[in-house]
């Protein structure tokens, strides 16, 4: 699948069906996630993957369905950069793009996550002065939503607003 074909097909999938992920679909994905534009090339990124069905059930404190997922990706940053938030937000976008393109589904779960961000920190042994920016589940879609996009015609201005 081309790089636009993948940006107009990606979806937050919630709903996965049974199956694994293998192995080197999932670190493809975080290499698409490494090769991100980062500020000043700091690449302030660590990526976990979790496929361990016990220690994937313990992310249902963040909502239920994550621990129905083969695999999850999360993404720990250094908030030293001052440009962590751009150059994580530029993984994640890499990182879902590639899933869709390998024909998985994910979904870009962050705020809700961030009440249990020491409880997954304490799970994976990330270190204290590092942040969790996000989960994201990677598996084979069990429904792919079509929520409306707003027409390239009302957001796109030329020249002026």
């Amino acid at each position: 699948m081309d790089t636009l074909d993948a940006i107009r097909k990606r979806r937050s999938v919630r709903q996965f069906r049974s199956g694994d992920v293998p192995r080197q679909d999932l670190e493809t994905i975080v290499d698409a996630g490494r090769l991100a534009p980062t500020g000043y090339n700091r690449q302030p990124w660590d990526f976990i993957v979790v496929t361990e069905k016990s220690t994937i059930s313990n992310f249902n404190i963040i909502y239920a369905w994550l621990e129905t997922v083969p695999a999850l990706i999360v993404v720990v940053m250094d908030k030293s950069s001052d440009w962590w938030v751009e150059d994580g937000a530029a993984a994640i976008e890499n990182m879902l793009l590639a899933a869709t393109a390998l024909g998985y589904g994910s979904c870009w779960v962050e705020g809700d996550a961030m009440p249990y961000e020491e409880n997954i920190k304490s799970l994976l042994g990330i270190p204290s002065d590092r942040h969790v920016m996000a989960v994201i589940p990677v598996g084979i879609p069990g429904e792919v939503p079509k929520p409306p996009k707003k027409s390239l015609q009302k957001v796109l201005h030329w020249e002026k607003y």
